[in-house]
């Protein structure tokens, strides 16, 4: 396989540019999202899971869970206990393997996800007012084409000795939308 060639100088600069502001802006969702499910007694760790959990049409397991969030398994673990004492989850034992919990929204969970989902709706539609709806085809079908990049580039990662980091594809991936 041939190596790439290699970048200009002004090519190296807007691609610099594009991760900075790719970051900045990921971050700042981030952000702006949390501060406004705040008012719902839920940090954004929290909310991810319970979103991940109630996109799923099937029970998943705590792994399952932790894989699509990109989380460890451990700290998935613990987020659960929280969700769990507070009445948010359930878990189960898998009818085909003792050793794995599945996770299950109660009836107040699936309330704080419809609760999530309005303030996460709201944000989306305030941030996104007045842009270019074609724009943000263009914009949403260039990070889906990134996303494949990257999973293919740790797909070549893992073959050469590094960890493929466990991701979904781009629409599954951030569990606010």
């Amino acid at each position: 396989m041939q190596a790439p060639p290699t970048p200009s100088p002004l090519d190296t600069m807007l691609s610099e540019q594009f991760a900075i502001a790719l970051h900045a802006t990921a971050r700042a969702w981030r952000l702006g999202l949390d501060a406004h499910l705040k008012n719902l007694g839920i940090g954004q760790a929290g909310w991810l899971a319970i979103a991940a959990i109630a996109k799923s049409t099937l029970d998943l397991s705590q792994r399952a869970i932790a894989d699509r969030l990109g989380v460890e398994a451990a700290s998935m673990v613990a987020m659960l206990d929280r969700l769990e004492g507070l009445g948010l989850v359930m878990r189960m034992p898998c009818p085909l393997d003792r050793r794995v919990k599945l996770v299950r929204l109660t009836v107040p969970g699936r309330e704080l996800h419809g609760k999530v989902q309005a303030e996460a709706n709201a944000f989306r539609a305030n941030v996104l007012a007045g842009i270019d709806p074609a724009q943000l085809e263009q914009v949403t079908a260039l990070l889906c084409m990134l996303d494949e990049h990257i999973e293919r580039e740790l797909g070549f990662l893992a073959t050469h000795g590094r960890p493929k980091k466990a991701a979904l594809p781009l629409p599954h991936r951030f569990a606010d939308d």
